[in-house]
């Protein structure tokens, strides 16, 4: 039998408030209470109702505040608002703001549990619905995406509204976040799901080849073109465009980039005829566009065009609670990949997986995990599987020695600076390798630079 429905009731008058949860436990219903926006804050996050029944006047805050607080933790729920009856302006403000209605007071009961039953209904039927789609973009090959913290379930939530449309997404996050997984989720819950999927990282192909590989070429367009080539936007014609590391891309390509997705049309490299396609572009960065634009190394047009529907994919470290849901998930993916049986996560390992910081995210526990299975021979893991940064940390001892003890002093202000930003820069690449076993395009992604930046570096500090 599934348990009652939470009511959270906003309202500082006792009389009124205990009639009204009367009235909704007499109908089976959980209520909650609270008696200004504060509290109603506290209570949304703690047990996230199913349906909010708020005063607009309130003595701390306004039911204004409790709405937009609502929405701000789940788009759905529905929010009924309370008014007195020379005040159904008010209430018409709010429904515009998204409540789904409003009572007049004094409250009739009866008028009070035809309202909840048909917003209950209502939130029924949507959740319902995106469970369904849900489903649906599992059996058209959707990737899992793993955990239940409530940041992860309100960018999810975001994507499946978001798919329904052909707005274009910009999805920001760190690397090793995921961005990819939740734009091939994107991609799968939309009505495009049929047409293809195609990706390409901006960072990871040289600037001379890229406009080709996103726009193709003609036949004897250059040295080498000796048969016409289609792009990315062609092979995406129907389907869904990916760029990932959009930040990355130069300057020029960003204003034909620009022309293609506002006109629909653009020429191959060394032709002259428009190709006219049908594409949705989502579009990841783990850097701030908005300081790229500030600094002139982005089109503030472009970042408009493609921020329409922006959406931040939380780090793992921000999400705790996930981290052995993950961990798990992994472990039986690997076991059944290698065809191991399966193995146990001890208590001590899942304690460090915990108070791992995991900066390479979630990409870094899966590549943790899957080495960590490997090296195991038993039916649990240990802590030594796991070769997590901080276990080979050396001790504490008792003071520690100064870094910058053997460091060069000698010249000016300026020649000093200039060795130790060098001494730093160096230590942070060789840190970097380290992290990610010396893979060189993802101790670029952990950088945050190109990989060609990063060659050049290497080149620089003699790290080849």
């Amino acid at each position: 039998m599934a348990p009652p429905a939470q009511i959270l009731i906003v309202e500082d008058k006792d009389s009124l408030r205990t009639m009204l949860r009367h009235a909704l436990e007499r109908q089976g219903h959980g209520v909650l209470e609270a008696t200004n926006q504060p509290e109603a804050v506290r209570v949304l996050l703690q047990h996230q109702p199913a349906l909010v029944l708020s005063d607009l006047r309130l003595p701390e805050g306004d039911g204004f505040g409790v709405l937009r607080a609502a929405k701000e933790l789940d788009l759905d729920i529905p929010v009924i608002v309370m008014t007195a009856y020379g005040s159904i302006e008010d209430a018409v403000a709010a429904m515009k703001q998204g409540a789904l209605d409003f009572l007049a007071k004094p409250v009739d009961p009866d008028h009070l549990l035809l309202i909840v039953a048909r917003a209950l209904e209502q939130r029924r039927l949507v959740t319902e619905n995106l469970l369904m789609k849900e489903e649906l973009a599992v059996r058209r090959g959707a990737p899992q995406i793993v955990g239940e913290d409530p940041s992860l379930r309100k960018v999810f939530a975001s994507l499946q509204r978001a798919a329904a449309t052909d707005t274009t997404v910009l999805l920001e996050g760190e690397s090793g976040t995921g961005k990819e997984l939740f734009a091939r989720s994107l991609h799968a819950l939309s009505p495009r799901s049929e047409a293809p999927f195609v990706a390409i990282n901006c960072a990871a192909i040289p600037e001379t080849l890229l406009e080709t590989e996103l726009f193709g070429h003609e036949k004897g367009a250059f040295t080498g073109a000796v048969a016409r080539k289609l792009g990315k936007f062609e092979m995406a014609h129907r389907g869904t465009l990916f760029l990932d590391e959009i930040g990355d891309l130069p300057l020029a390509l960003q204003a034909k980039i620009l022309r293609a997705l506002e006109e629909r049309r653009f020429e191959r490299v060394g032709g002259t005829a428009l190709v006219t396609v049908d594409v949705r572009l989502v579009a990841a960065t783990n850097r701030g566009l908005r300081a790229q634009v500030a600094a002139r190394r982005f089109r503030e047009d472009l970042f408009f065009r493609l921020s329409v529907f922006p959406i931040t994919v939380p780090p793992l470290r921000e999400r705790p609670g996930d981290i052995p849901l993950l961990a798990r998930y992994f472990v039986e993916r690997f076991c059944r990949d290698m065809k191991k049986r399966p193995i146990a996560l001890t208590p001590p390992v899942l304690e460090q997986l915990v108070a791992y910081r995991w900066p390479g995210n979630v990409r870094e526990l899966q590549n943790c995990i899957e080495r960590a299975v490997i090296l195991s021979e038993g039916d649990s893991l240990q802590p030594r599987h796991l070769n997590l940064s901080f276990q080979n940390a050396a001790p504490e001892e008792a003071e520690a020695p100064d870094p910058w003890a053997d460091f060069d002093l000698t010249g000016s202000l300026s020649d000093v600076s200039r060795r130790g930003a060098a001494q730093v820069e160096r230590l942070k690449i060789r840190q970097a390798l380290r992290d990610a076993e010396d893979n060189k395009g993802r101790a670029a992604e952990m950088l945050q630079i190109t990989y060609k930046a990063l060659l050049s570096k290497l080149k620089e500090h003699r790290l080849d």
